[in-house]
Parts: C-alpha cells; structure tokens; sequence
C-alpha cells in the first residue's frame, strides 16, 4: 500500500523526516517496506520548457511531417521537426529540449539532436501522453495563451515533489488501508511517546447542505445480509472535466492516474479515509431507483473493462429496475458509469458485507482498491461522512449542488464490540507496568471509547473501523504497539517451565528416517499441499474424479489440493535443472488428498488424507572429484535406499514381496507385506518427465507412511548373540529366461531353506553371444551358516541341490 508523505502530512502537520516516520510506522505494527522519493510526473519533466511556434512549413519529403521553428525563450528559436497534424503557428507549446529523458513507463529515451528526412530537428514537441500526463496521443498539447514562454514545464503544471511510503499492511489493518487510518496511528505514537503533540483531523464536512429535502432516487435493499447499509446522494449540474493539478499530483504520487474530475474525488476519497465511493451516471439508472439484490444465474454483465462476464447468481449487484449497472463493491458497470457527457450522478457509500465482496473478487479474479478495502472490512458509521466529504469536493470542483437529502437504508445497526479491560491483565501480558494515563491517552487517541474508568480497569467500545479488535486481548495488542515493543526492557530472568512429552513411535521413526537421508546428503522439500489444476489433465496417474477442488482457488496454479508428492518434487528437480544444479536428491513428508464421493457426509470419510514419504535421485551419485569417474544414479541406488528405509524401519526384507511394476508413473518395483502395498521405486516414466521439461533420468521411491509405520511395528528389532560357526558359501551361475528378475530367485531360495539360510546376492549378469538370446546368466551367492555346529558337505549339499531343484522347476533354470 503506498502512502503519500505530503498527504500524510496534511492531518497532523509533523516536522519529522521522511526517515523517522518509517521507523515510528514500522514500530507500531505498520512496516515500511521502502520509500521512494517521486515526482507526480516520472522525471519531473526536466528539461521541457513552454514554447511558442513561431513559424510551420510542410517537410518537403513527408506529407505528414512540419517543420516549425519554436521559440523557448533562448537567442535562437529551435528547427523542431513534428509529425502531430493540430501543430500550427502561433500555438503554445511543451517542447522537450536536447538531452531531456522522457519515460514510457520503466523505459526511457533521450532527445537528441537528429535528422528526420534530411532536415535537422533540435528538440521534440510533445503530445500529454509523452509526458506522463494523460493517454491521449491526437496530437501535442496546446498550452494557455497566456503561459510565459521559456517556463519550465514542472512549473507550469505544477508538478510536485514527495516521498511516498511502502508499507506491507497484514490483512487484518484494514482500520489503516488509508492516509488518515494511518495518520490516526501515527499521532497516537507521536504523542505518547512525547515524540511531537500532534492529532490527526479529518476534514470538516459542517457546511454540507442539501438544496431538497426530496429523493429524487428511491432504494431497495432485497438482500440486507450481503448490504447491511448503503447511502447515496444525487448530485446534479456537474460538469465533467480534467481535475485540478493538487488532486492529480495526490493520486500520482500513489500511482493512481487521473481519470476526470468526479471519479478522481471518489478515488481520492477513498484513498482518504479508506471508504470506497461509486459515481453512477443518474441519467442511466432507469426508473429513478436503486435496487441491491443478487445476480440473475447465468446472466451476463459487461465491467468498465469492457469484458463480458457470466455471472453465477451468487454476486451481488447493484441494479435499476431493468438491469445490473454495477458488481457491487467490486467492479462498476460498462454503461452507467461518468462520461464527459454526464451532468448529474448518483453518488453510492456503502457497508457490503466481507465475505460476500472478498468470494465475488475471487471468483471474477477481479481486484480493485475497492474489492481491497471491502473483503477487509470497512467502517459502516462512515458512509455518510464520505458521502458530505465527496459532495463538498465535487460543488467546488465540478460544481455539483446537491439535489435531494441523503438515501440512507441501515434496516439493522451493526453493534459495537462492548468490554472490560483490567490494568493488571495489560502489564501481566505485557511484561511491565505501563502507566494508567499512558494507557488511557493511546486508547482515545486510537478512536476507542473509554465508557467508565474504575481503579482496575476500563469499560470500553470498540469502533467498527477496528475489525481485528474483539477481546481485550486485542486491546491490549493494540496498547503495546503505540507505546512500543522496543519499549519493554528486556528481564535479567528468563522462566520456564520443562514439560515432558512421552515417546511417540511415528515421530521417532520418522525422525530416524530423516536423519538417516541428511546423513546421507539428501535435503528435505516442503511443497504446497495446493497444485496447479492441468497437471490433472496432463498426467493420467492423478485421477480427475478424486480431484478436491478449491471453490475460491488464488489462481490455477493453486487450484486443487495434491493427489501426490511426486509433481511437487518434480518442481524442484526442474527449478535446480534451471539453476545449473543437476545433481539432485530430495525427500518430502507431506499428506495427499483425495475425493471420495461414495462416502456420506463425514468430511473426514468424503476427503480421505494420506501421508506419504516419497524420494527424488537424479545426476550424478557423488560431486565431481579428479580421482573418481562420474557415475549417475540408476535404479539400483534407489532401490538401495529403499532397502535401507526397510532395515532402519526393522522390517526384515526377506519378508517384502516385490513385484514388478510398469504403469503410467513408475518402471519399477512394488513392495508388498501380507497383500499391502507398502511402497514403490523405480525410474520416472519418460512421459512424465516431458510434462516438467526433464531431460535426464529421475528415480523414485514412494512410501505409504502410515502402511510403512504398521509393518514396522509388526516386525520389531530383535537382538541375538554373534554366531560362533562359520559361514559357507557357494556359488550358482543360474540360465534363466528374460523374464525372470533376481528377486523371484530370493524369495523361492527363502521359501525352500529358512533355517541355514542367511543370505542371498547377485554379484553378475551375463547377457550375450555366449547364451540363448532369450536368456541371462545370472551368478548368485548363497550364505548358509548353522547356530550351533559347523555344517558338514552333506549339510551344504543337501541345501544346494533343494535349490537347484526348486529353481529348475519354478524357473525352468539350468546350471551353466
């Protein structure tokens, strides 16, 4: 939100800087995020001057080029090529001179001395557009008759100087979404911290009168919940112009281009005050009455922007008594707004209701100053005043009287938040004892109503401006930030109290997991649980009709809750690909969300949620180093990390079942406990990837956290003495088909030998001209050990040949 110094400066007269202004805003809870010093004009329009066109001749090689010569007050007139078709001789002009910088925006250019068709042109004449003055680009600006020659242009359009504030407001200040909410706060520092004794005064509005006691526009509120108050006054014998230079050096200098004299008075008083005001033009409103209610369903309506838009009957409209003319407190209406044509309006200050205002801005995406303030929660005791305050500017501006007594619907009066506050709640909370007539002066000075004062406290009434202030909680916030955080000294004791939580098994598990990737150079990722809708229609592994749809999503990128952790770390793999960092390895704990509609009304069983832990690895295994070659992670370091996962989970993996798996996500493996699926690994399918622009192979594990935790505490750690007998080993070179992976050669070794059996591996893989080319030559090793005696040949044969017959039966294996 920016703030004007200049404007800020005009409710409480103070003599700080710029500079001790933002570090008293930022202390009381409003933080200047930057100040910018700025000209109402980008440049200040240095180095144009008024000129005056002495002669103009038609370029003799362009038919729409003159040549002028111009006198701006030098010994010499200027030679100033101009392609305008209104210049003429004996025109008043702004002539940028050589070296002037003009601006366009963020860009810029700089007047030179040129040549346009072989003739020399030593400066440029300028149209209001080229200045930064207005939009219009007809032709150049004709000046008064009158304006000295030579003057510079800062002087003659009375551009100002001005600092204006950033400051980051947090969505509950909307009681500061203006220059005097802000000069409100600002005054009860000053003066209570004996800074400068200063307040802050709005305007006066006592010479407001109205010329008739009529109503000339009559009201109907048909939904009073959406529009708890609305007031409007009509206003004729305007006359619709280009506004005086102070009110269009205030909306300049925050960024607001004036528009015409009646809209800059509501933009301004709004800006003022925070109360955002709609000038209808009254001939438009057909029947002579104002009607607020809801949209028709599927109706359409076409905005100031000129846009269409289809409307779902939940927005509420402000309407004659034929059609919509405005969104109310949103976005007003194509056909009813002021024009240079207008010459009477009806002018709206209304209390809309937040959530009604803050679902319609969402849903449109449309976000005005407006839509702003009223989703925030304006001040409904202030529309009248508003009302006055717009009324007076616009009789001395546009010379509007006021034609009939203010319309004023406010069917049921808003309470005021009524409460006590104790002296000793303030300072226990607080921290230390802050004097009671401290804290009574920073309560006036904020606007709240101190009702009675006893010796423990106050009762007090919160104004409506302060929407976040409903509990003396938020009193006493409210106290501390005028007299200051930095205020309150800092105890020599600091107390606490221990507390012991007992273990929590999930936790602990958890944790060891994560230390266990830190220790093993991987990083955490924490995404958004919100993701972006077309990922739903581009990758087919997330299921449309288990989406859960947002109903007032931010935008589409954060449309619908997640179904998976797998495209949220695929952003990340992507963002650090961009960044040059190709060597990735992540892992993310995070829930997932689906819709089950076949569930009854229990939102838990409707939207089911599911933790998960899921890993990334792509690049390179290790940084590069000179002594080592590169090798890139494959499928086999992944899987190694899931058999890890399984030993620190104390999950024997003798006891997994895996199964091949090559889906629409994944080519990799499934991990099955007792017909549950427990986890999957393996190679991001290429389609995926082209989904995220990756190019280079990423490995994927996903663990069902939950499945994961309950196997492991099924399958606890058990501790034994180390075997005092020796290992056997003994080697098989095994003929297998394609087909046939490593892990259905474990699990059938298992199933035959449970007791000496202690391990299996595969230290090669023979594939070539050497065996049949449907065939692969697998060299498996097998461990056996008994707990009590040395094994004997006999012992070990038996063993061997049980599993050379099982594997020549269930795999149709021979031996090489």
């Amino acid at each position: 939100m920016k703030i004007s110094h200049k404007w800020l400066n005009s409710y409480l007269h103070t003599q700080l800087s710029p500079n001790k202004i933002s570090e008293i805003l930022t202390d009381i809870g409003l933080e200047v995020e930057s100040t910018e010093p700025i000209e109402t004009v980008k440049g200040g329009l240095k180095g144009v001057v008024v000129g005056h066109v002495l002669t103009c001749e038609k370029h003799p090689d362009a038919d729409k080029l003159s040549i002028t010569t111009v006198n701006v007050g030098e010994e010499n007139p200027l030679q100033i090529v101009c392609g305008a078709p209104n210049v003429a001789v004996g025109q008043n002009v702004p002539v940028a001179t050589i070296g002037t910088v003009l601006y366009d925006g963020d860009d810029s250019f700089q007047i030179k001395k040129s040549k346009i068709r072989g003739v020399v042109s030593e400066g440029m004449i300028c149209a209001e557009d080229e200045l930064g003055l207005g939009v219009s680009h007809d032709g150049i600006m004709v000046l008064n008759q009158n304006a000295v020659v030579g003057t510079s242009a800062k002087d003659y359009f009375g551009i100002e100087d001005d600092v204006v504030y950033e400051i980051g407001l947090t969505p509950n200040r909307s009681d500061a979404t203006s220059h005097y909410g802000v000069a409100r706060d600002l005054a009860a520092a000053l003066n209570c911290r004996d800074i400068e004794a200063v307040k802050a005064n709005l305007p006066s509005v006592d010479s407001f009168i109205a010329s008739s006691n009529k109503q000339t526009i009559t009201l109907q509120i048909e939904n009073s919940d959406a529009c708890p108050r609305y007031s409007g006054l009509h206003i004729k014998n305007i006359s619709v112009s280009d506004s005086p230079k102070w009110l269009q050096n205030r909306l300049l200098a925050i960024g607001i281009r004036p528009i015409n004299n009646i809209v800059d008075i509501t933009n301004f008083v709004l800006f003022e005050i925070g109360q955002p005001l709609h000038a209808f033009d009254a001939s438009k409103i057909e029947g002579n009455k104002i009607i607020v209610r809801k949209a028709l369903p599927n109706s359409k309506f076409t905005t100031l922007d000129g846009v269409e838009r289809l409307l779902n009957g939940s927005e509420l409209m402000i309407c004659n008594s034929v059609r919509e003319m405005c969104i109310a407190g949103v976005y007003g209406g194509l056909d009813s707004g002021v024009s240079e044509n207008t010459t009477e309006i009806f002018l709206e200050s209304a209390y809309f209701n937040p959530v009604s205002i803050r679902k319609t801005s969402k849903l449109h995406n449309l976000k005005t100053d407006s839509s702003f303030r009223f989703e925030r929660g304006c001040d409904p005791n202030i529309t009248i005043y508003a009302l006055k305050r717009a009324a007076l500017l616009i009789a001395e501006i546009a010379g509007g009287t006021v034609a009939s007594e203010i319309v004023d619907a406010y069917p049921t009066e808003i309470p005021h938040y009524k409460m006590d506050v104790k002296y000793d709640q303030i300072n226990s909370l607080i921290g230390t004892d802050i004097p009671k007539d401290t804290t009574i002066k920073i309560i006036e000075m904020l606007g709240i109503v101190i009702e009675e004062e006893n010796i423990d406290g106050l009762t007090i009434q919160v104004p409506l401006f302060k929407v976040d202030v409903t509990r003396p909680v938020d009193v006493i916030e409210e106290v501390l930030r005028i007299y200051g955080y930095n205020a309150i000294e800092n105890p020599n004791l600091i107390k606490y109290a221990y507390s012991h939580q007992p273990k929590q098994p999930i936790l602990d598990l958890k944790e060891r997991i994560s230390d266990y990737f830190a220790d093993n150079g991987m990083l955490e990722a924490m995404n958004n649980s919100l993701t972006r809708v077309d990922y739903f229609e581009k990758l087919s592994f997330l299921s449309q009709t288990e989406m859960v749809k947002l109903l007032n999503p931010l935008s589409r990128d954060l449309g619908v809750m997640r179904q998976s952790l797998l495209p949220g770390l695929l952003e990340n793999v992507m963002l650090n690909i961009n960044h040059k960092n190709s060597d990735i390895k992540l892992f993310e704990f995070g829930n997932t969300y689906r819709l089950n509609d076949a569930a009854g009304s229990d939102v838990v069983d409707k939207y089911p949620e599911e933790l998960m832990l899921d890993v990334v690895i792509s690049g390179n295994k290790e940084p590069e180093n000179w002594d080592q070659p590169m090798k890139s992670v494959d499928f086999y370091e992944i899987k190694k990390i899931a058999l890890n996962l399984l030993k620190k989970a104390g999950i024997n993996s003798t006891e997994i079942v895996f199964k091949t798996i090559n889906d629409d996500k994944i080519d990799g493996l499934e991990m099955i406990y007792k017909n549950q699926t427990i986890g999957l690994f393996g190679e991001i399918v290429p389609s995926v990837l082209k989904v995220f622009s990756i190019k280079q192979p990423v490995f994927h594990l996903s663990i069902y956290w939950l499945r994961f935790v309950n196997t492991s505490q099924i399958t606890k750690l058990q501790f034994k003495e180390i075997n005092n007998f020796p290992a056997v080993r003994r080697d098989l070179a095994l003929l297998v088909d394609h087909s046939v992976p490593f892990e259905q050669i474990k699990e059938i070794a298992f199933k035959v030998e449970r007791k000496l059996l202690k391990s299996v591996g595969l230290f090669d893989v023979y594939i070539g001209d050497k065996v049949d080319a449907s065939k692969k030559s697998y060299a498996v090793s097998f461990a056996l050990q008994h707990s009590e005696k040395t094994l004997s040949d006999f012992d070990i044969n038996n063993v061997m040949n049980r599993l050379i017959k099982a594997f020549e039966e269930q795999l149709g294996a021979t031996l090489r």
